[in-house]
């Protein structure tokens, strides 16, 4: 393939992906319950607040095996990259105990 045909190809195969005001701000969330049935996976992010004890789901992701598989792939590679230019991230791979403690002490009204 010559080179002029090889960027032709590349062309097009780039995606034009729109990111709204609205969802270039992002969402904060602190915690992500997963499930799962045979043809899809079904992430929660959520936020839970120091001292409120009920939490809210915040957004809700569903997608194919496939494409969890390939999220799994793509954060364990920015992971890496992250780790090789900042350190290595410290915790993580504890299953959190409910109540979460965030430190500190509880608030009072």
């Amino acid at each position: 393939m010559d080179e002029d045909n090889k960027a032709e190809k590349d062309q097009k195969q780039q995606i034009n992906v729109e990111l709204s005001d609205e969802i270039a701000e992002g969402i904060y969330s602190n915690l992500a319950m997963i499930a799962h049935s045979n043809s899809e996976f079904v992430i929660d992010f959520i936020r839970l607040m120091p001292g409120i004890p009920k939490a809210k789901v915040k957004s809700r992701i569903i997608m194919t095996p496939d494409h969890a598989k390939r999220l799994l792939l793509a954060l364990k590679d920015n992971i890496e990259k992250y780790e090789k230019a900042f350190g290595k991230i410290e915790g993580g791979m504890e299953v959190p105990q409910f109540p979460l403690n965030f430190g500190g002490t509880p608030g009072e009204a």
